[in-house]
């Protein structure tokens, strides 16, 4: 077999001869270029496996091969210095596989081309793995409002980088979801997966169960212990509830994240690990790095892909989603016919402000499912005290729609959009005048029930109520 080529660009002689020699003394076929002018044409010319890319050149910024790379380009690894960070997190935003810190030690450099050099010769997926039935799934999640849509494109974009995540969202949003989500959807899908609360593990033992520990090396350890991040190699480390972590452990982190090596507690080894990091906080991290309780260079080698999940308050329809979905799998856990929502419990559903996201969804659900009889949810069944109907109508519209009786019965809903021309309302009853205006707003947001009630300037009640009553007559 031939051996994979790497290219090296490099202005500086000594230290691409260095990387060259190492990369040559482990089997690679290296090629050097000191300038993007060389770099481009050998890239016209020879297929590369994996690219040693120094950002600073002297004919220009090699930001500018990560932005013009193309389907045949080489898996990217960035090489800066210290005070360039910024630069590798752009370049990594931009695509690159991963990025070193000068100086490099040897060990570092050969498992991180290693691993460029494996990824970029694996057989691409046929298929994004994230496409599942319907295009309001993906990867555990359901939804199709615009903020979550962001959140799917930005999972899919960055599945396959090495780059740190960070995940932000109020309690109960799915940072661990997202954490599984970019496992999922990445080539380490065949590895471990491994999640770590900060916040559960006593300090104290924090440590051993991220790093491991030797026998006896305190108290308790009568075995040998590999801990997370060596379970996790070759897949996803996922640390929750990062913020929680003691000052002195993230200085040991920090290393782990610059050098790829750990060191269990009581032992003077060294031992690589290739983990994807994804980790999560409900706090504002930056407001902990300014009060002193997180490191400002562990924040910014943890945030180089930020994510943040918008509150279920904010995700419209999505709410609605979610509950007919984890009603379908109550009922199914629960040996129950199908259990459905009444239109004002829909509502009611749509307009709390869910306080603890989808975890309250569910677990109100949950109660309400379990302790209600009939195969339908009304107020009532939701947790008592917690749930209102909505407020009286108070503009003109929604006083004028709540006042009309109900439509005719034989009034059959149209098959097909109402085309937006001057209706010729002659003949027609008011409630048929209604209708027909309800379900043009329905039609023109794509069934939207909260778009079209804020077209017709009522409450999102009205309207589930209105199509309720049309569906029983």
């Amino acid at each position: 077999m031939s051996k994979p080529a790497v290219l090296i660009i490099e202005d500086s002689a000594s230290l691409a001869l260095g990387y060259a020699a190492q990369l040559e003394e482990a089997g690679y076929a290296v090629t050097l270029a000191a300038s993007l002018a060389e770099a481009r044409e050998a890239l016209t010319s020879t297929r590369f496996a994996a690219a040693l890319l120094d950002l600073q050149l002297p004919d220009g910024d090699g930001l500018s091969l990560l932005e013009n790379r193309d389907a045949n380009a080489p898996t990217y690894v960035v090489v800066t210095a210290d005070g360039s960070l910024s630069r590798a997190i752009a370049a990594m935003r931009l695509g690159a596989f991963d990025f070193l810190v000068k100086p490099v030690a040897g060990s570092r450099l050969l498992a991180t081309i290693g691993t460029a050099v494996e990824r970029s010769q694996e057989a691409p997926q046929p298929e994004s793995a994230a496409t599942e039935s319907d295009d309001t799934r993906f990867h555990g999640f359901i939804g199709q409002s615009p903020a979550m849509q962001a959140v799917f494109r930005t999972v899919e974009q960055v599945a396959d980088s090495r780059a740190s995540v960070f995940v932000t969202g109020e309690s109960g949003t799915g940072k661990e979801v997202t954490a599984e989500a970019l496992h999922s959807a990445s080539r380490r899908r065949n590895k471990a997966f491994v999640a770590i609360n900060c916040g559960a593990i006593p300090e104290n033992l924090l440590e051993s169960e991220l790093f491991g520990h030797v026998k006896g090396a305190f108290t308790g350890a009568i075995e040998n212990r590999i801990g997370a991040a060596k379970a996790a190699d070759g897949g996803t480390l996922f640390l929750d509830e990062i913020c929680e972590m003691e000052l002195k452990l993230q200085v040991k982190l920090l290393r782990f994240i610059q050098t790829g090596m750990i060191q269990r507690v009581g032992s003077a080894k060294a031992e690589p690990v290739d983990v994807r990091i994804v980790c999560a906080t409900n706090r504002d991290p930056l407001r902990e790095v300014a009060e002193g309780r997180f490191r400002e260079d562990l924040y910014y080698r943890l945030n180089v892909i930020p994510i943040h999940l918008p509150p279920l308050r904010e995700r419209g329809d999505d709410i609605l989603l979610l509950a007919d979905h984890f009603l379908t799998a109550i009922a199914r856990e629960e040996n129950r016919s199908a259990i459905t929502l009444g239109g004002a419990t829909r509502a009611a559903i749509l307009t709390h402000p869910w306080p603890g996201n989808v975890r309250e969804l569910q677990n109100v659900l949950r109660r309400a499912a379990i302790t209600s009889s009939g195969r339908s949810i009304d107020i009532p069944d939701l947790a008592p005290g917690h749930f209102q109907p909505l407020r009286e109508a108070t503009s003109p519209a929604e006083r004028t729609f709540e006042a009309l009786p109900p439509a005719s019965p034989d009034l059959a809903p149209s098959p097909t959009p109402h085309p937006r021309l001057e209706p010729d309302f002659e003949g027609m009853t008011l409630a048929q005048v209604e209708r027909m205006a309800i379900e043009a707003a329905l039609d023109r947001h794509d069934g939207n029930v909260t778009h079209a009630a804020r077209e017709l300037a009522v409450n999102p009640s009205t309207i589930y109520r209105k199509v309720d009553r049309w569906g029983r007559r």
